[in-house]
């Protein structure tokens, strides 16, 4: 007798439970053979997409130059070749996390702010594109300042004294020592793991930074080390400005991944815009400046905050969205509360 094979229907359990398996395994296609360049980057921009990560496809672009070292011409020039194995699975792990919504800069480690590199981690503020016009004004009037010196009658001029308060990673205080070597920089920040960033940049950069632990001025009134109040050129700020319930609302790679203690600017979002404007004269030379930003919709505030405790020739600038983003002032009562 011819025996037939039973056919295996689709109602069969195990035919079924075989197409499930075959399912899964394609989509955790993520732990696949290695693939082509192109194929392996179209695969993070999907990803990345899939899970609704705003830049996903510079934040793919990004994770594959930092794992691969790749230029663009150089990616075009080879797209068609294999992936090394061990690329392709760093590659994927870190598309993984990012999905996630871990920011991309604390996948690489790195940020660029004013054509440098800077190290960042969950410690420190990422240095936004926004933040360069802060930097910029600042020099602006540091090169003002030291051609003035210059021309003046004394045999060497002075190097110019600049404080950076909140100094974070040390983007900003960094960046301008490192276009103007004539300046004397100290850096203060509250936070000791933000100093530690800091620190290792300034060393990266190759730069001579005092960097201070301290509640905004609270180091120069109680420590030994400060005989008097030390006398300052310019003062420049990136101080915590977002109000408190603002911060709770932020997109998640702000909210959950970068410290608090950076964006938190309690309620109304200028409190430390309060205790820099009314402390700073006192370590102020006549003249200096102090320059602040602030949050698109806080120039007239943090203006007659200024005005109110000594300051005069306030100044808006905006920044390359056209938004309010810097306040500056220049120095000129003799008396301000440094309590």
């Amino acid at each position: 007798m011819n025996r037939q094979k039973p056919a295996v229907t689709e109602k069969c359990p195990i035919g079924q439970m075989g197409k499930e398996a075959m399912v899964r395994k394609e989509k955790d296609s993520t732990v696949q053979s290695a693939l082509r360049r192109q194929e392996a980057l179209a695969w993070g921009e999907n990803a990345l997409r899939d899970a609704r990560i705003a830049d996903w496809k510079s934040d793919s672009w990004i994770l594959y130059e930092y794992v691969t070292g790749m230029s663009r011409a150089k990616f075009l020039a080879e797209s068609t070749q294999m992936m090394p194995r061990k690329e392709w699975e760093r590659y994927q792990s870190l598309v993984q996390r990012r999905k996630k919504h871990i920011p991309v800069q604390h996948l690489t480690g790195e940020q660029q702010f004013m054509g440098l590199s800077f190290l960042v981690n969950e410690h420190v503020l990422i240095p936004r594109m926004d933040t360069e016009i802060l930097a910029e004004q600042a020099e602006h009037y540091v090169k003002e300042r030291m051609r003035r010196l210059e021309m003046s009658k004394e045999e060497t001029a002075p190097k110019l004294q600049v404080l950076d308060v909140c100094t974070g990673s040390g983007c900003i205080a960094i960046s301008l020592k490192k276009r103007n070597k004539n300046l004397c920089m100290t850096a203060v920040d509250i936070s000791v793991q933000a100093l530690q960033v800091a620190k290792e940049n300034a060393r990266r950069h190759g730069v001579e930074i005092r960097f201070e632990q301290s509640d905004l001025f609270g180091v120069f009134k109680q420590s030994e080390k400060y005989a008097q109040l030390p006398q300052f050129d310019l003062i420049v700020s990136n101080p915590p400005y977002i109000p408190s319930a603002v911060v709770d609302e932020l997109e998640e790679e702000v909210r959950l991944h970068e410290p608090r203690l950076a964006l938190d600017g309690t309620e109304d979002g200028l409190e430390f815009y309060k205790k820099i404007t009314g402390q700073g004269g006192a370590f102020l030379k006549e003249n200096g400046m102090l320059f602040f930003e602030i949050g698109h919709d806080q120039a007239e505030k943090v203006s007659r905050l200024l005005e109110e405790t000594g300051f005069d020739q306030i100044c808006v600038i905006k920044d390359l969205a056209g938004l309010d983003r810097v306040v500056c002032g220049i120095w000129r009562k003799k008396k301000c509360l440094i309590g």
